[in-house]
């Protein structure tokens, strides 16, 4: 079904408009290196990731040549770790997170995701184990990421897990300080985390995927804003939305091609293809850029959630009837440090936190690499985490929060990652206590329609 004539459509929005491949991301169950031994454990998953991935980032390069398309990330997702390191008699999850990122870095990708836990319900030892190391195994590591999955439509809210995951990512951000809270930023929490997310820091193969798969995210922000403006500024919103569609179908079956003639080469099954528009700090490749083609002022303005919303919806539409199997998150995301319209609407003040939220409702994931003051409460980040949980929970939809509290930063200082993380400018918080709230523990139920059995 995939035309590859279609390709020469797309050297324009190469060029010129920052189109390309965001990430191959090479899922792989490590169900069956579990053992009573850790050591024997960190042996196996070593061997299993080095066996499948060794041709990895090679042939993506090759593909990369052939096409001509840029495919800039090459990843790796496995099955989350809590539940292969409880089998183990002195479990150190730790020493696996090191394993992780040294077969990382011998097979040359730039980040593995799956260091992660599902506790939407309650948390097992291995679980609460993980957890634990999480500070520690991001601080010693380079290339993991890690995500907790604390929430979902069929479960209700882990207010236990929220509480356990704000301390975490206070932790996180201040055992890695000398580096801007780095360790926060490859931490994220989830409510209706998918498992065949192709995106870090929240990918991990879930465990109803096969033993080993090749999902693929495309992205292409810039495109889409050219398209857009491209269109006469008296088209109607009908007509902005088609052009979306159009521009959203060239994207993902430039993405679809290349994804399945990977994997074949592979020898492995392609997975899933994510259609969001992922977003970086390059001039133009923006989806700050394409609210302000749409006719907003910038970003944060009035209006702002609602072009948000057809723009999810019509890259889905546009981008599911080019591929049969589509997945991941799919939509736009709004990171605020790896968005060059976001960080200047930031910036200038424009964009909120409480506009963030909202805007929430609507995206890909949800509050999304936000750098705050350092000293903000433990209390008060369990209840941003709570506020999000919710959206997604009724919603029936992924959320998520990746937020770094920069350890002796305020409000009007700025913190610059590089690379794809971007920088970002301190965004206040409300100073309100969310304490006696968070700290009741147990969990929110699910909402009715839950029981749609």
């Amino acid at each position: 079904m995939i035309n590859e004539n279609l390709i020469l459509e797309t050297i324009n929005m190469i060029k010129l408009y920052n189109l390309d491949i965001r990430t191959v991301t090479m899922a792989i169950s490590l169900r069956d290196c579990m053992d009573s031994d850790v050591d024997v454990v960190c042996g196996n998953i070593y061997k299993k990731i080095t066996h499948y991935a060794k041709n990895l980032v090679e042939y993506a390069n090759e593909f990369e040549n052939e096409y001509s398309i840029p495919i800039v990330n090459k990843r790796i997702s496995v099955t989350p770790i809590s539940l292969v390191g409880e089998a183990c008699k002195n479990p150190d999850y730790v020493k696996i997170a090191k394993t992780l990122d040294r077969a990382a870095k011998d097979v040359g990708v730039n980040f593995i995701g799956g260091f992660s836990a599902l506790v939407e319900k309650g948390c097992t030892k291995g679980d609460k184990l993980l957890i634990e190391s999480i500070p520690e195994a991001l601080a010693q590591t380079e290339r993991l990421c890690s995500s907790i999955n604390v929430a979902s439509s069929k479960a209700g809210i882990n207010m236990d897990a929220v509480l356990k995951m704000a301390e975490t990512i206070k932790k996180s951000a201040e055992v890695t300080k000398d580096k801007d809270g780095l360790g926060a930023a490859k931490l994220v929490v989830f409510c209706n985390s998918p498992g065949d997310n192709p995106f870090m820091a929240g990918a991990f193969c879930g465990i109803g995927e096969p033993e080993c798969a090749l999902n693929v995210g495309v992205s292409g922000p810039g495109v889409v804003r050219a398209a857009v403006a491209s269109l006469p500024d008296d088209a109607s919103l009908s007509e902005l939305a088609n052009k979306i569609k159009q521009t959203a179908y060239k994207i993902t079956t430039t993405g679809e091609l290349v994804g399945r003639k990977l994997a074949d080469k592979l020898g492995i099954p392609f997975g899933v293809i994510d259609l969001s528009l992922a977003p970086t700090p390059a001039e133009g490749d923006s989806v700050a850029g394409i609210f302000q083609a749409m006719g907003l002022e910038h970003a944060g303005a009035h209006g702002t959630t609602a072009c948000l919303a057809m723009l999810n919806d019509a890259v889905k539409k546009g981008g599911i009837m080019a591929s049969s199997h589509v997945g991941g998150l799919s939509g736009a995301f709004i990171p605020v440090s790896e968005d060059a319209g976001m960080i200047e609407a930031a910036e200038n003040g424009y964009l909120t936190f409480d506009k963030l939220e909202a805007m929430t409702s609507v995206c890909s994931v949800g509050l999304d690499m936000i750098a705050i003051p350092g000293d903000t409460p433990v209390d008060t980040i369990a209840g941003i985490i709570a506020d999000e949980m919710a959206i997604g929970m009724i919603n029936k939809k992924t959320t998520a929060v990746r937020i770094i509290p920069v350890a002796g930063k305020t409000v009007g200082d700025e913190v610059v990652f590089g690379g794809l993380l971007g920088k970002a400018p301190i965004m206040s918080v409300n100073n309100l206590s969310s304490a006696k709230f968070v700290r009741r523990g147990g969990r929110i139920p699910a909402p009715i329609h839950s029981l749609n059995n």
